[in-house]
């Protein structure tokens, strides 16, 4: 068993929800596009950082919001990119006068979607300057990417570009900064197994919880298992 999932289709937005209840001090949840936002955000004169991709690799990039880092992330749906309208709500939201930066992942969706939501909020007179990360040296010459994938460099930038943020850099040197950490810094992944996606589909098993409510009804918590091979749970 991997994971306990209600439905594949809201396991995005129940993340997030569960995200929003356990940090409401240091984040908040925009479901309508759907983004990530520091709680004080926008934080007047200081230039925003933003990034994003498809969900599915967390803590990238929601559980990076916060003082320090990311002043919003923008989940896609599960290893999907996400769409220009979440980035232009998100840059907007976090933007408090000094502009903001986008890093990027050089994967083909998501280079596309940024590019046209800072041309949106541009023509809304936010400046915006994007930052592509490109560390994997496993896929440089692949002919089934766009060059090296933004991958473990996401995360030192996001880090060194929020502090430095914090600590008054403006847009231009942010940007700087960014490239900077994106040239010196290489990666390389690897997997032992395949990852497991959430999909629709019959479950084996239910796991069923209840419990009574102060006016004599019940709530019904149902989760259900991944497809399991082995013999049956003890007591089915």
């Amino acid at each position: 068993m991997k994971k306990l999932i209600n439905d594949p289709q809201d396991v995005v937005r129940e993340s997030l929800a569960g995200l929003a209840l356990a940090h409401p001090d240091i984040l908040k949840v925009n479901f309508d596009p759907v983004y990530v936002v520091r709680a004080d955000a926008p934080v007047r004169g200081k230039t925003g950082v933003i990034s994003g991709g498809g969900s599915g690799h967390e803590p990238m990039h929601g559980g990076y919001v916060g003082r320090g880092m990311l002043d919003a992330a923008c989940p896609g749906q599960v290893f999907t990119s996400p769409t220009p309208d979440q980035i232009e709500a998100a840059t907007l939201a976090v933007d408090g006068g000094a502009g903001v930066l986008h890093i990027v992942k050089n994967y083909t969706g998501d280079i596309m979607n940024f590019e046209m939501a800072a041309e949106l909020c541009q023509a809304r007179g936010v400046e915006v300057r994007a930052v592509v990360i490109d560390d994997d040296v496993a896929v440089e010459n692949s002919l089934y990417t766009a060059g090296r994938r933004g991958v473990g460099t996401t995360v030192i930038a996001e880090k060194l570009c929020g502090a430095a943020a914090g600590r008054g850099y403006d847009l231009a040197r942010l940007e700087a900064l960014c490239r900077r950490v994106n040239a010196n810094g290489r990666s390389m992944g690897m997997a032992l197994t395949s990852c497991t996606v959430p999909a629709a589909g019959k479950p084996t098993y239910d796991l069923i919880n209840s419990r009574s409510t102060k006016n004599g009804g019940r709530i019904v918590l149902r989760s259900h298992f991944v497809p399991y091979r082995g013999a049956p749970p003890p007591g089915r």
